[in-house]
């Protein structure tokens, strides 16, 4: 295994709310690995406690945090410092945001190579230009004169994805890269996103909703529901054959053209996603399990199958309850 993100037993709270609690994730060189669920269940704080980007009123503990091999959950600010956006980088949901409206576009993406490789002016702009070329934007001599509101919402995106990938990264963390941008953009924006990858030998951690994207971009999927992994595995053997509840219903949940007859209803998962406080035991998707028993609220069994899928429910792989 080629390793570059490993973390083990990662948990996040907020006051009485314990937002992640104990997941374990593995992200390999020149794979993606996509983390799923709906808004709420814990993505993006996991993904930011990476980068050790979470508020100060935090709770963050982790046994083993990993990077290229060398545990950096105890690592300093000034530490982090030099890891973010040379090593790590991150893509933001929302481009308008991420980038500083009171800057160009230049005077952003030249900081980067100016913090981290102390690269003259003149080296930075050329770095910049070759970059912005590289993602497909056109004029890009042009666009670093100009400020984020002067762009598309696909440009902006593909400008932070320029960024991102200044230093040569090891790890691009992508949160709900996809939201803001239109179905077409979108295709467009995964097709870059995997060229690069394959051309750079990037490890990639894709945070998302929408199984579509996993589908079309993922290697492994992480199936995560209040705060903890439930099912994790290829993402052929996942959809080919989900074993946790959840995850059937997400999968059943997606519209298939020829399939649903117009007006026909679309699957859908009741309820929401709960917030989970100290001390909860049991399963947290059992108040919207349409197969739930009893035995449901004891603590939960994991289990592993081939290829390193594992899930975890009170339904074993063969369907049998676990215990019965």
């Amino acid at each position: 295994m080629n390793a570059v993100l490993e973390i083990e037993d990662l948990r996040i709270g907020f006051g009485p709310l314990e937002a992640v609690r104990g997941i374990d994730l593995v992200v390999e060189r020149g794979q993606t690995h996509c983390l799923v669920g709906e808004s709420g269940c814990g993505k993006s704080v996991s993904a930011l406690s990476v980068l050790r980007l979470l508020p100060k009123r935090a709770r963050f503990s982790a046994a083993r945090l990993a990077f290229e091999g060398n545990d950096i959950a105890g690592l300093g600010e000034r530490g982090m410092a030099r890891l973010r956006g040379d090593r790590m980088a991150m893509i933001f949901q929302e481009p308008m945001t991420s980038l500083n409206p009171a800057y160009t576009i230049g005077s952003q993406m030249i900081e980067v190579l100016r913090r981290h490789r102390g690269a003259s002016r003149a080296a930075a702009v050329d770095r910049c230009i070759a970059m912005l070329e590289r993602v497909g934007v056109t004029a890009p001599a042009m666009r670093l004169g100009q400020f984020p509101h002067q762009l598309s919402g696909g440009l902006r995106q593909r400008v932070m994805i320029a960024t991102a990938l200044l230093c040569e990264p090891a790890l691009l963390i992508a949160d709900e890269p996809t939201t803001a941008l239109d179905v077409t953009v979108q295709a467009q924006f995964l097709r870059l996103l995997a060229d690069i990858q394959r051309q750079m030998g990037l490890a990639v951690l894709l945070i998302t909703h929408d199984l579509g994207v996993v589908a079309r971009v993922a290697d492994r999927v992480s199936v995560m529901y209040a705060g903890r992994i439930v099912e994790h595995g290829a993402t052929g053997a996942v959809f080919a054959a989900p074993r946790h509840p959840y995850t059937r219903g997400l999968l059943a949940s997606i519209p298939v053209p020829g399939k649903i007859p117009p007006g026909g209803r679309l699957g859908s998962i009741p309820g929401i996603v709960p917030r989970i406080g100290a001390g909860f035991a049991g399963c947290a998707f059992r108040a919207r399990c349409a197969v739930a028993m009893p035995a449901c609220a004891a603590p939960v069994p994991e289990h592993r199958l081939a290829d390193g899928h594992r899930f975890a429910c009170h339904l074993g792989p063969d369907g049998a309850w676990s215990g019965a």
